[in-house]
């Protein structure tokens, strides 16, 4: 048994996620912690609420809430809408809880006794028509680098470039459009992240395993242009981590907070405190997982996270962890992926342009779109969502693939042979080169899974799901029958026990259905089919079960184009 520590990129605390969110970090997560579990191994699954900085303060008040009561409803929901998509996290936590502000004040406090804090006097851009210091990121121009228009004070979304808002052209506030700018002076403390470059670059160039799409992101930070800078860790804000240094006040930092993307990573750590705490386990039990000295030398760490995280989590993370000094445990393998666009355009939560949790849930239950987002997923590619796309993948691989599979042996048998699993005739040469199909196919499932190869292990899933349906047509059973019943029988008890495979083996992408397929088959064995033979007997003959209601109704034409027309626009 293995111990594996999941963490998802945590969601930004200002507004419900849309869908490309929850397949950029979220779901593939909680599809591998799921499988993981499954396979008998010790898994630990964090994640929580990003919760400070400016788009916090504007969004509460905006909402016209203080925004610590902003952030604890806005939690509130996210946890929520989590749990309807069956997200299953071990814990939820928040990034302003008092772990997480002990935590980061503790590594700011060990970087600077190892003197990699730096203070500097900065010129920072403040507004006079917001009345306040702008953070990069509420900051907008058009890139020196690409060009593109919309470019933020800290990075580029469009080619990923660490940027200062003085770099931008045009530079104007995103809160409200003015260009009446003015650069004041403020001291602010720094990561002296340029100092690590060495380590950084050899650690990653140890890891050999990673998608491309993460080296080659983090590699882009290290050497492009004057290569890796020092990072600004702390802003002229008042919601956030109070800036001390470990237990200590910091002398010239009074009033002002640690910056969103130095604290934000630390919650993964203090998630796993938060567990400990609301559950009544001790320290140690906590630190087991994240504490190479206190029994985690033994952890597979993985993360999962779109691609504008990457730098974040391959470099100022990494150094954070690095220059404390301490032992704590670095990340194994970087799970990163593209975007998911929507019907001709991006997704986007300060637009509103999308699908969000809260709507697709509104109308159909979440297995559908776990589903074809999973199979869907931006791995090597941006890909997009459709309204099309999405009816052609649940009518084609739900409906008519594996709920038909289900719907035809159930209703076959209760008409022929009641509600149990029917006794009579043995396997056959069909049934034997079913069941060399399956565990070929099974184990290259299985290979997907454990390499986190997304989209190719729903192709297999779905190839498992039609080889049964394909079995089932050549052995029609409805008109063997009426010749040779004993023959039937068996391929109905066969097909019986295939039920309880599917739902074993997809309950990791579709939970509901599997728990679905189990109930109705009254059976709580949910054991893995290392061997397929012995799993297609695992009903006996007279074991009771019941027709379930269908499993997945397909979508029409005029439910596709009502939803496309009702999600066209921007959310209100």
């Amino acid at each position: 048994m293995a111990r594996i520590l999941v963490t998802s990129a945590i969601p930004y605390i200002n507004g419900i996620k849309h869908l490309g969110n929850l397949i950029g970090s979220q779901l593939p997560a909680d599809l591998y912690a799921r499988y993981m579990r499954q396979r008998g191994h010790d898994v630990m699954f964090l994640c929580a609420t990003d919760e400070h900085g400016t788009p916090a303060e504007l969004a509460a008040a905006k909402a016209g809430k203080p925004v610590a009561q902003y952030c604890a409803e806005m939690h509130a929901t996210q946890a929520e809408l989590a749990r309807g998509f069956g997200l299953s996290f071990d814990h939820f936590g928040r990034s302003s809880s008092p772990q997480n502000h002990v935590l980061t004040q503790y590594f700011a406090g060990r970087l600077a006794d190892n003197d990699l804090i730096e203070e500097k006097s900065e010129r920072q851009v403040y507004s006079h028509a917001d009345g306040r210091f702008l953070p990069d990121r509420y900051i907008e121009g058009t890139c020196p680098n690409c060009g593109y228009d919309k470019a933020r004070g800290d990075q580029c979304e469009n080619c990923t470039k660490q940027l200062d808002p003085t770099d931008l052209i045009a530079p104007h506030s995103a809160i409200s459009g003015s260009t009446d700018l003015e650069v004041r002076e403020t001291k602010h403390l720094y990561l002296r992240q340029s100092q690590m470059r060495g380590a950084l670059e050899s650690w990653i160039d140890a890891k050999t395993d990673w998608p491309i799409l993460t080296t080659s992101i983090a590699r882009k930070w290290l050497n492009d242009g004057e290569g890796l800078r020092d990072r600004g860790i702390t802003r002229d804000l008042d919601w956030g981590v109070p800036v001390k240094r470990g237990e200590q006040d910091w002398s010239g930092m009074e009033g002002k907070v640690f910056y969103v993307w130095f604290d934000a990573p630390i919650e993964y750590i203090a998630s796993a405190q938060e567990w400990a705490h609301a559950n009544g386990r001790s320290e140690a039990e906590w630190q087991s997982w994240w504490r190479t000295d206190k029994g985690a030398d033994d952890v597979r760490y993985v993360q999962f996270m779109g691609k504008d995280n990457v730098p974040f989590h391959t470099l100022s993370f990494p150094a954070t962890i690095m220059g404390s000094g301490d032992p704590w445990k670095l990340v194994d393998y970087i799970k990163s992926f593209n975007y998911l666009n929507y019907d001709g355009g991006q997704f986007s939560t300060s637009q509103g342009r999308g699908i969000f949790m809260d709507q697709a849930l509104e109308i159909l239950p979440s297995d559908y779109w776990r589903w074809w987002l999973l199979s869907h997923a931006p791995e090597n590619s941006d890909s997009e969502f459709t309204w099309e796309n999405f009816q052609a993948g649940v009518n084609k691989d739900l409906a008519d693939v594996l709920g038909n599979f289900v719907s035809r042996v159930t209703k076959f048998c209760r008409s022929k042979f009641g509600e149990t699993v029917p006794d009579g005739g043995a396997h056959g040469p069909a049934e034997a080169a079913l069941i060399a199909d399956l565990t070929q196919r099974l184990r290259r499932y299985e290979a997907h899974m454990e390499a986190i190869e997304i989209r190719k292990a729903a192709s297999e899933l779905r190839a498992i799901w039609v080889a049964g349906n394909e079995y089932l047509q050549a052995a029609a059973p409805w008109t063997l029958f009426k010749t040779n019943p004993e023959g039937a029988a068996a391929s109905i008890r066969l097909s019986l026990n295939l039920i309880r495979l599917y739902a074993v083996i997809s309950r990791p992408f579709i939970p509901d259905a599997a728990v679905s397929m189990m109930t109705a088959l009254s059976t709580d064995d949910d054991s893995w089919p290392d061997d397929v033979e012995a799993a297609l007997s695992a009903l006996p003959a007279g074991h009771a079960f019941s027709v379930p209601d269908v499993l997945f109704t397909k979508i029409s034409d005029d439910q596709r184009d009502e939803w496309q027309a009702r999600y066209s626009g921007r959310r209100a």
